[in-house]
């Protein structure tokens, strides 16, 4: 479980060092999806680049893993309003798909990601065992 742990530790770094990018490249067309109600969008996209980028990072880090797997899951639940508005009001967005082949699986991987930071970030063992409690 050792090596499964630490592939989808580098997978996810990657996934979230290239969300952090496209937060910073292509922020005007996240702005299309974020929800009316986020106060600041435009500054809120850049800096959740930011922390995507801090992210990826600290989940291949040994001191911080532990603090990333937490903060990238919280940040998977926090998109979540964004990724149903693109996908109820098909905003298009150039690079990324608009049809519901691509929204549905995005949105049923959506508790898979917070389930995979946990993981990859050693704060969880489930399924496959229980994590102990010192």
């Amino acid at each position: 479980m050792k090596t499964a742990r630490a592939i989808l530790r580098w997978l996810l770094a990657i996934f979230f060092a290239a969300a952090g990018y496209a937060h910073l490249t292509a922020s005007q067309s996240l702005l299309a999806i974020t929800p009316d109600w986020v106060p600041l969008a435009p500054q809120l996209i850049f800096v959740t680049g930011l922390c995507e980028f801090a992210g990826a990072v600290a989940l291949v880090t040994r001191p911080l893993r532990e603090w990333a797997g937490v903060a990238l899951a919280v940040y998977a639940v926090c998109v979540f309003p964004a990724n149903i508005k693109h996908a109820i009001e098909g905003i298009d967005i150039p690079s990324l798909p608009s049809s519901w082949w691509y929204h549905g699986p995005r949105l049923a991987m959506q508790p898979v990601i917070v389930w995979a930071a946990l993981f990859a970030g050693d704060v969880i063992d489930w399924p496959f065992r229980r994590k102990d409690v010192p």
